[in-house]
């Protein structure tokens, strides 16, 4: 199951281990089952610190679990965690067997004094960048509050369980056989759903804090780099973002960042965040604005932003980094059936409609993309597109065209998302050439149309674009002094992760430059 050099990878971290730990099989006599107790024989040969025994007692087969050996402490998968989820193993094991966590040692208190009883599943699939984070945050939890327990399921493996709740959406987690949530979510982000009083404590500490020189609002590629640039010039900088990392944590593949070959999204995401930690900058993660009030305009004037939390920051400079999101249909239908078979990640939810039929609204690259991918999984896609012929790149178009289960519908309006009441079973399109009235049946919507700025909250404050983007000049400059902003949310032209991040290092170089002029000694006082 692993090659050579990823053994010899795994046998270096587990030399980590400081506590015995025994994996736990529940096997059948299917092929899953054979390729699962073939991985697990070869995690057990690296270390002499690990036992493998079965106990085919556990519903679930393949299924096994990670026990710290002589305690509750532990954790269980349900499938093979290899893909994406290979990580989320190799965390496991390491943190049972007591090599200690990352996390801020605040979250790990917070995580140990949640008292009740927690049984969360999550499910996941190998193809999903999303999951891991959400997989790793529970099992460290279960690791850190013996009150915790986790299983990750693999719906792709498990599809009966995913028919019997009607799962259309990873990772989708339950707790105590409830829906908990579904998407993205950070171990922080866990907590503080679960620890109520968390979000007063958060508000609390901000309102404690003295006025930034920088405050950047946001924490993707923009919001880290105008971090960075504004702490490395020595001044108070803070960083208050919803997530850190923003929408590249929802990219699969990055292959034109300049200098890197290959990466993936949760993984710069996580890059991005460790460097800014490097720097003496203030990272308040959780934090929605939803006000921006300017400078007063005296000289001691500050710019106020208001949180969704009901605290407020103050700082001489803001850089407004505040990012983008996918642009929705707007359509009847599309809101209540989103998570239900309307999707916004082909490479997450994908494998959940295999051998279904789909559709993918949108031509440009990411929608043709997406229409490849899922092609190689699902038993049909109708990619459907506005205008009257795809804008993808050729190359793209071709290997599109290449595949037998594709249909191609151009100049078609999506009108309305269809479905019985639990899940997407069709939708209405208008062909835009006769005004005639079409519909499809089918399992699943994936939209792929483009981004939406984050910028909602500032209308009425500064200039924004009949498109909604943040007006900007060469130096980031808003219509506002001492405001700047940087990367998608703004009128920069093409969206892309390098730009967004040259971007953010303008603005924080903007506002430094407005600092040293403003704080200037007017030429009277000067020249007495």
């Amino acid at each position: 199951m692993l090659d050579a050099t990823i053994k010899a990878q795994l046998a270096g971290y587990l030399e980590k281990l400081t506590q015995p730990i025994e994996l736990v099989a529940a096997l059948d006599d299917s092929a899953k089952s054979r390729e699962l107790d073939e991985l697990l024989h070869e995690i057990a040969a690296l270390s002499d610190r690990i036992e493998l025994r079965r106990d085919d007692d556990e519903p679930r087969k393949p299924s096994f679990a990670i026990n710290r050996a002589g305690t509750d402490i532990g954790v269980r998968f349900a499938g093979i965690p290899l893909g994406h989820e290979f990580t989320s193993l190799v965390l496991a094991l390491l943190q049972v067997g007591g090599h200690p966590s990352k996390a801020a040692a605040e979250t790990i208190a917070q995580v140990q004094n949640l008292e009740g009883e927690f049984r969360f599943e999550t499910y996941f699939s190998l193809s999903c960048q999303n999951c891991p984070d959400v997989v790793q945050a529970l099992n460290l939890m279960s690791v850190l509050n013996p009150n915790i327990k986790h299983v990750a399921i693999d719906g792709a493996l498990y599809q009966d369980e995913v028919e019997r709740r009607q799962i259309m959406s990873v990772p989708t987690v339950y707790l105590n056989g409830e829906v908990f949530d579904q998407g993205r979510m950070s171990l922080e982000q866990i907590v503080a759903k679960l620890d109520t009083g968390a979000a007063a404590r958060a508000a609390e500490s901000i309102r404690t804090k003295q006025a930034f020189d920088v405050l950047v609002v946001g924490g993707g590629p923009a919001g880290a780099a105008a971090a960075i640039y504004a702490a490395r010039k020595g001044i108070r900088t803070g960083v208050a973002a919803e997530r850190f990392g923003g929408q590249v944590l929802d990219t699969m593949a990055i292959e034109n960042f300049v200098s890197v070959d290959y990466t993936e999204g949760p993984k710069l995401g996580a890059a991005l965040e460790q460097h800014v930690r490097n720097y003496d900058v203030d990272i308040m993660d959780l934090q929605r604005a939803n006000k921006l009030v300017p400078a007063d305009g005296s000289a001691s004037g500050l710019i106020e932003i208001e949180l969704e939390n009901g605290a407020s920051l103050k700082a001489k400079s803001v850089v407004l980094s505040t990012g983008a999101r996918w642009r929705q249909m707007g359509v009847p239908g599309e809101d209540e059936y989103r998570n239900k078979g309307v999707a916004y990640c082909p490479h997450c939810d994908g494998p959940l409609f295999k051998g279904k039929r789909v559709a993918v609204v949108g031509g440009g690259n990411s929608g043709v993309e997406a229409a490849i991918d899922l092609a190689g999984i699902v038993a049909h896609v109708s990619l459907i597109e506005f205008d009257g012929k795809l804008r993808a790149d050729e190359v793209l178009q071709r290997k599109l065209r290449s595949l037998p289960n594709v249909d191609v519908i151009v100049s078609a309006q999506t009108t309305e998302v269809l479905g019985d009441g639990q899940k997407v079973n069709g939708l209405v399109y208008k062909d835009r050439s006769d005004g005639t009235m079409h519909s499809l049946s089918l399992e699943g919507i994936f939209v792929q149309i483009g981004l939406l700025p984050n910028t909602e909250w500032l209308k009425g404050t500064l200039e924004l674009s009949p498109r909604g983007e943040i007006v900007i000049d060469a130096r980031g400059q808003t219509s506002l002094p001492g405001v700047f902003a940087a990367g998608d949310a703004t009128t920069v032209p093409y969206k892309q992760i390098v730009i967004a991040m040259g971007a953010g290092s303008t603005a924080a170089l903007g506002a430094f430059d407005h600092l040293i002029r403003s704080s200037a000694p007017a030429a009277e006082a000067a020249a007495a």
